[in-house]
């Protein structure tokens, strides 16, 4: 099998911003059909790697070689349209390809004609995205860069977003702080940390096992040479003075100096959010009877009749422009209702995070005054610097004024304040946003431990799936408890769109089989070809599960020999490899069974 051809590469790529090296002698290679997720700290330099590969910065030193045959495409996270310009004018003017093959490559984004007709800036997020995705594809790239897609994403176009990806033929490099999204789309990861680009093999799954496992490795060789060093250090200290010995002791330490060094990063700081204990409150902490919300006359919501108890863990879902967040809005008091009434338990106060709470931050505190500023009376100075510490915060950081920050730490420091109020119910409007993975999962398990009530909007079905105990549904003005898990909710959303999208994909095909054959096959012939086939099918998954057994086999082997201290590049690579092809035939399996 022929090497698959590098569409891309950064040679010895170095970048600094006010001082902090960003890249330093950093390298990358994209090759054709790979699928990449890239991951790393809040301010690494991830959107800063796209913003070098498009053209829009360069390289403080160093090489980009892009293939003769490489054409990128960016999909910017600002609107691109011009006013009242429609999908189908949008495509019209930004597409290479004929309109009709850009539709049909992006059929499985489920966008109707309709929907194309209609000016772009009426749309919701979800669509604005699908039709933005649809100009890429228009531009007939053989590798695209997407930074953060999913941001602001409805559940319905993020699986189909997941999906489209999945059967994407050409490479694509996603930076996403989702793992779940990662997981299901990338079969590679690339880290930015520290000045160093590195690729892995794999999913994010893969990425965090191999890290692991590589960590593992290197300290123990670093143990190893810790210990023989001394025992030469031990060797000189005693016989160096001795004549019969000195030579013996300056050969030892001329070997010792030629020791490989090892050197590794220190894990980042694993953060832990302590968020202070809420008042005790009463059983009831939130009712709505019989309300409406809406702005002037236009009812977004409406006839809902709710009671939010005592922790309770609310996720709300449902499309975009539902109404989640204008939901949210009238759970907090920020939005009066039209009709109904809204009802506070006793002692029960509310704060809410969402973007407004970001924006409105004064820019000349510094995040520790912010911090103090937000916080509730009775917060303790050694409190606050704890909240900033387990927001990623270092000492020196914390004097470091709000208007230099990135989005990410404005966020960071925006969710602390709203963690610092000590009240009994937080409502929390797309709180992982901009967070990286260890923020997110910091928070994550804090929410989970958080004795008061939550209500929280999210696209990341992780974070949702861990912190909520409760599903809120939105959809056609409506507002009602599911009565299942995430898990089934997810699951049955997915199921709704592979429906939609089969029937839309089949609709053509079904009337062309009918007028082609001009009669209907006896029952007989037609029980004769589905046996055929179902005992292809068995065939296939009997096939199937024989080679599954074997690679499972062979990686708890590869495993047993890591365990007994045979950790080579080798073994992890192989480990790696054949944990990707065994979950790729697990996959197979199911399709067939």
């Amino acid at each position: 099998m022929a090497a698959p051809l590098s569409l891309l590469q950064l040679s010895n790529g170095d970048k600094a911003f006010g001082g902090q090296k960003l890249f330093d002698d950093a390298i990358l290679s994209v090759n054709e059909g790979e699928h990449i997720g890239v991951i790393g700290p809040n301010g690494a330099g991830k959107t800063t790697l796209f913003k070098i590969l498009i053209g829009e910065q360069e390289l403080d030193r160093g090489d980009i070689i892009r293939s003769q045959s490489l054409n990128l495409g960016y999909l910017s996270q600002h609107d691109t349209w011009a006013e009242g310009e429609t999908g189908n004018t949008f495509l019209e003017r930004t597409a290479k390809l004929p309109l009709w093959q850009v539709k049909s490559m992006g059929r499985h984004l489920q966008v109707t004609e309709e929907i194309f007709e209609k000016p772009i800036s009426s749309l919701s997020g979800g669509y604005r995205m699908r039709i933005k995705l649809m100009g890429l594809l228009g531009q007939d790239p053989n590798l695209m860069l997407l930074d953060e897609p999913t941001n602001y994403l409805d559940l319905e176009t993020t699986l189909l977003l997941e999906r489209f990806l999945q059967n994407y033929d050409g490479a694509f490099l996603l930076i996403s702080h989702d793992r779940e999204f990662l997981r299901r789309t990338t079969d590679h990861t690339v880290e930015i940390e520290s000045g160093e680009i590195t690729k892995y093999n794999g999913n994010i799954d893969d990425y965090f096992e191999q890290k692991e496992l590589l960590r593992t490795q290197l300290a123990a060789r670093a143990q190893g040479q810790a210990e023989k060093r001394k025992t030469v250090m031990d060797f000189v200290n005693r016989f160096g003075a001795k004549a019969t010995k000195a030579k013996q002791a300056q050969s030892k330490l001329k070997n010792l100096e030629k020791m490989e060094k090892i050197e590794f990063r220190a894990i980042p700081v694993k953060a832990v959010i302590q968020i202070p204990k809420p008042p005790h409150v009463g059983r009831s902490v939130l009712r709505l009877e019989q309300t409406a919300f809406g702005y002037g006359d236009r009812k977004i919501i409406q006839n809902v009749t709710l009671d939010i108890q005592r922790g309770d863990h609310v996720a709300v879902v449902g499309l975009n422009g539902a109404g989640k967040s204008t939901l949210l809005k009238g759970l907090a008091g920020t939005l009066a209702p039209t009709t109904g009434k809204r009802e506070l338990g006793y002692q029960v106060s509310i704060a809410i995070f969402n973007q407004h709470v970001v924006e409105v931050l004064d820019p000349v505190h510094s995040v520790y005054e912010s911090l103090e500023d937000g916080a509730s009376v009775g917060v303790t100075p050694q409190e606050i610097r704890n909240m900033a510490g387990s927001l990623l915060f270092s000492t020196d950081q914390i004097t470091k004024k709000v208007k230099v920050l990135s989005g990410g730490e404005k966020s960071r420091v925006a969710l602390g304040r709203i963690l610092l109020k000590k009240v009994p119910c937080l409502l929390l409007d797309e709180p992982t946003n901009h967070l990286d993975f260890q923020t997110v999962e910091a928070l994550t398990q804090a929410l989970k431990r958080f004795e008061g009530t939550l209500v929280v909007v999210s696209h990341d079905r992780g974070f949702i799936q861990r912190v909520a105990t409760k599903i809120l549904e939105v959809s056609s003005g409506q507002v009602l408890f599911y009565p299942g898990s995430y898990d089934e909710y997810v699951w049955s959303l997915q199921k709704s769109l592979a429906s939609e999208g089969e029937q839309s994909a089949g609709v053509g095909k079904e009337k062309k089989t009918s007028s082609d054959s001009g009669a209907t096959a006896p029952a007989g012939q037609l029980k004769k070809e589905k046996d055929k086939k179902l005992r292809g099918l068995d065939r296939k998954i009997s096939a199937c599960e024989t080679a599954i057994a074997q690679l499972d086999q062979s990686v708890k082997e590869a495993n047993e020999k890591i365990v007994a201290g045979d950790a080579s590049p080798e073994l992890i690579q192989r480990i790696s490899d054949d944990s990707i092809k065994l979950s790729e035939l697990e996959d197979e399996w199911v399709k067939l069974a």
